[in-house]
């Protein structure tokens, strides 16, 4: 009875089972959904977690077609796909066109995925991004630095978590970054734009009948952009945002707007945004839910919804209930990383009074003694992670800064 019971199930195929997928998994959990994950590290967290796995790249599309024929002549069928933290929307649409199960138009995944095309999309139906132009030589983004001027960002079109993203400023080598940023392209393809000053800001929107319910809205951190420049590095972000009522609806009309010409009129968008004295500016936008503790921290301990669950049911083809996506209380929250000084980690001090507080919801670092602690180049070299939950945004802050002075990353250099 059990058995049959699980099988009338509904399942949802979770692309990825790192730790940045376990909220989505134990959230599809609690909605009674079987949960099929796949991810290519045999040693993946989520792997315990889900009702089943299969050890798979979440790239390889004849594999994954593959493994979801297996699946459905042996344990039923697969109600939907869904992907959190990870930029391949476009593996999602395909997975889910042949399986039958909603989606976004294949058009807004490519579009999404390639940071020069959306903006030429943006900008072709009037929403508002800083000036941007496609970079084909090193000699062309001399040409622009000489008629253009600094500060500037050069970027691949298509990579995540700021690899080859470059903070263009005077006395920086054009060359090298040019050379570093085209090496990590998948495409050989690198951009140039300009760089707008401004608080900038994260937003988790789910999308509707073509309208916007953006419970996720998030300051993001840049005070570390000096210290490592020309990478842009971002050390987390805080809620509640500090923006006034009037300029979080600006925004939400942005993010809107953008989503729409993206072609997304059901699903989630993730939107980077940057506001200016002239009003605010779209970054960026992916489709797809964030990770970084966005989705899974920010957004529920700061006001109580939980936006992955929307995303969910109308991946599997069910009515989002909107009524739940406004927030249901303001507290301050903070997340965090850790960047110490490149070398070979000795040992890590401070961790046990940390965890001692009542007001730590996360703290996790991603090496052990022995391991080489890499230069921080993009987020994929952050150590570590911690997040504070608390009544106010301001004391939330003294949390954080008495963290750092707390944890102490010794690291040795040869």
């Amino acid at each position: 009875m059990v058995e049959e019971k699980r099988q009338a199930q509904q399942t949802i195929l979770l692309l990825g089972a790192s730790a940045d997928q376990l909220f989505a998994i134990r959230t599809a959990r609690n909605m009674g959904l079987r949960v099929l994950v796949v991810d290519r590290q045999a040693m993946s967290p989520g792997f315990t977690l889900a009702d089943d796995h299969a050890q798979v790249s979440t790239t390889d599309i004849p594999a994954l077609k593959r493994l979801v024929d297996r699946y459905q002549r042996e344990k039923g069928p697969i109600a939907g796909v869904l992907v959190m933290g990870s930029d391949i929307p476009q593996v999602v649409c395909e997975l889910a066109s042949y399986l039958g199960t909603p989606h976004i138009p294949m058009e807004s995944a490519r579009l999404s995925t390639n940071k020069y095309l959306m903006k030429r999309c943006f900008a072709d139906h009037n929403v508002p991004v800083p000036w941007f132009r496609i970079i084909r030589s090193l000699e062309e983004l001399i040409q622009v630095v000489e008629q253009r001027g600094y500060p500037l960002v050069l970027k691949p079109v298509d990579r995540s978590g700021a690899r080859g993203v470059f903070y263009l400023n005077q006395g920086c080598d054009l060359q090298v970054l040019y050379e570093q940023s085209l090496a990590l392209s998948f495409t050989g393809q690198v951009m140039v734009e300009e760089f707008l000053p401004g608080l900038q800001i994260s937003t988790e929107t789910i999308m509707w009948k073509g309208r916007a319910h953006t419970p996720g809205f998030a300051d993001r951190n840049y005070a570390m952009l000096q210290r490592y420049a020309p990478n842009i590095i971002e050390n987390g972000g805080w809620v509640p945002s500090r923006v006034s009522p009037e300029q979080r609806q600006a925004v939400e009309r942005l993010v809107e707007k953008a989503a729409l010409a993206l072609g997304v009129e059901n699903g989630v968008v993730k939107g980077d945004v940057v506001l200016t004295q002239e009003g605010p500016r779209m970054i960026e936008m992916a489709t797809r839910l964030s990770g970084g503790d966005f989705s899974e921290s920010l957004i529920p301990l700061g006001c109580g919804v939980n936006i992955v669950e929307a995303a969910i049911n109308i991946a599997i083809g069910r009515e989002p209930n909107l009524d739940v996506l406004t927030p249901r209380f303001q507290r301050g929250v903070v997340n965090r990383y850790f960047f110490p000084e490149p070398g070979t980690l000795v040992r890590i001090e401070g961790e046990e009074a940390v965890r001692r507080q009542p007001w730590l919801h996360k703290l996790e670092f991603w090496y052990k003694p022995g391991d080489r602690v890499p230069p921080v180049r993009s987020h994929a070299d952050r150590f570590g992670v911690f997040v504070i939950c608390a009544d106010t945004r301001e004391e939330a802050e003294d949390h954080a800064d008495w963290v750092y002075q707390t944890i102490k990353i010794v690291t040795r250099t040869p």
